[in-house]
């Protein structure tokens, strides 16, 4: 079987090496001219964790990347919400990892190449279109200013995978009243800083009053160059700024946002500090797409961030899509006709991945922060029992869990929460 992949990111890599697995050879087609290891911090949750080591690349992700051991939610002032163990720590059969986007990219395509051969990865070939019939599908190419290496203007498939992102060609074919993303009126800012290690060493920190900003701080990379500091990997999330252009290289001013959490008194690390010595900053309108109620059109099929671009709350966009990744490579090896495998792969995704999309608009599993500041009315809080009770704030996480398909292993399998309409408070 001839299959084309549209997309050398994180998930269309990942599908290449699942198809790999069962025995077919997919070529994927990639529309920069290089790859580079661009991004700032991602998350693996327990069940991508999982994923990469049935792909056999586990050691390689935990050499790469910073165990975490747990999460803890602080209000503007610095106060505690509510704190949660992480991956192995919470006794998930596999761990939560921290580790740089553009680290975890190049890993999969190292895998790729070394498995599939050189010529597996096709880079400086945008996809400019796509027709299919009974038999398969012809794609057209144009290549990148750049390209080094010989790009075809046509390819015949038997399939195709369109794994291209959030601004995916195939979509914008498949869905072309649906191709813009939809801005959330949020500006992400996303930045790196060298600085010694904080809390456990595995620490998330989810920080401040949504209707003001949001901060999330996190460790990718422990002794960093041979330093004995971390590269800690930081979020804000600015209200009310003007949408930016599309563009996740695009640099950004952290004077702009330093002061937003200068009020936060926390006593391991001072956070506006940890703006200013930032080692680089970029900025990019929050964007996802409206869900979807079609992602396979025959032999075509979309997954990933061009099925179910997601806002970056609970850390779940990239682990999303490496399920898809499986999925699929599951029923086209055993469904014989393509355009069932993909109808049969989406039937299974598509109410998981929607959901959440919408749950994530409404701010994930960081609506505690905002039920806090409800509360309270944005101030200071003498006793968090009497704000938001731990016993209703462990059910919410619960529930969120449950939702990105990775129920907590200590969970009666009957209960359920009753939270579950929070997360769609803004969808």
């Amino acid at each position: 079987m001839e299959i084309a992949i549209i997309g050398a990111g994180i998930g269309g890599l990942t599908l290449a090496l699942r198809l790999h697995q069962k025995g077919l050879k997919p070529r994927v087609y990639e529309t920069t001219a290089e790859l580079r290891p661009l991004g700032v911090g991602i998350v693996s949750q327990p069940y991508g964790t999982r994923e990469m080591t049935e792909l056999g690349l586990l050691d390689e992700l935990n050499a790469a990347s910073v165990d975490s051991i747990e999460s803890l939610y602080y209000n503007q002032y610095g106060q505690e919400i509510y704190g949660e163990r992480c991956g192995s720590h919470m006794g998930y059969p596999h761990a939560q990892r921290f580790i740089h986007r553009g680290i975890w990219q190049m890993m999969l395509y190292k895998a790729v190449v070394e498995r599939l051969g050189k010529d597996a990865v096709v880079l400086g070939a945008r996809c400019a279109g796509f027709e299919q019939d009974d038999t398969g599908v012809t794609i057209r190419f144009t290549a990148h200013p750049a390209a080094t290496n010989p790009v075809p203007t046509e390819v015949r498939a038997d399939v195709m995978i369109a794994s291209d992102g959030i601004n995916s060609a195939v979509r914008a074919q498949l869905h072309p009243q649906k191709s813009k993303p939809h801005f959330s009126g949020i500006t992400l800012w996303r930045g790196v800083t060298l600085m010694k290690p904080f809390k456990t060493g595995g620490a998330i920190l989810h920080i401040g009053a949504p209707s003001q900003g949001s901060l999330i701080v996190y460790p990718i990379v422990d002794n960093y160059e041979g330093t004995g500091l971390t590269l800690v990997n930081w979020i804000v999330e600015q209200n009310d700024r003007a949408e930016s252009i599309e563009d996740w290289n695009q640099k950004g001013d952290v004077a702009e946002i330093a002061h937003m959490f200068d009020e936060c008194e926390l006593d391991f690390i001072n956070v506006g500090e940890m703006l200013r010595n930032s080692k680089e900053v970029y900025l990019f309108p929050l964007i996802d797409h409206d869900p979807l109620e079609q992602w396979s059109f025959g032999r075509v099929t979309l997954m990933g961030d061009a099925a179910h671009a997601m806002y970056p709350r609970g850390g779940n966009g990239a682990c999303q899509a490496l399920v898809d990744a499986r999925v699929v490579a599951e029923k086209l090896i055993t469904i014989e006709s393509p355009a069932e495998a993909f109808k049969a792969y989406e039937e299974e995704r598509r109410p998981i991945a929607n959901r959440l999309v919408l749950a994530n608009r409404g701010d994930g599993p960081e609506v505690v922060r905002r039920i806090v500041e409800e509360r309270t009315g944005g101030k200071r809080f003498d006793d968090i029992e009497k704000v938001l009770p731990f016993a209703e704030a462990d059910s919410i996480f619960k529930e969120y869990h449950r939702l990105a398909g990775m129920k907590r292993p200590n969970e009666n399998p009957n209960e359920a929460s009753g939270f579950r309409s929070v997360f769609f408070h803004n969808a």
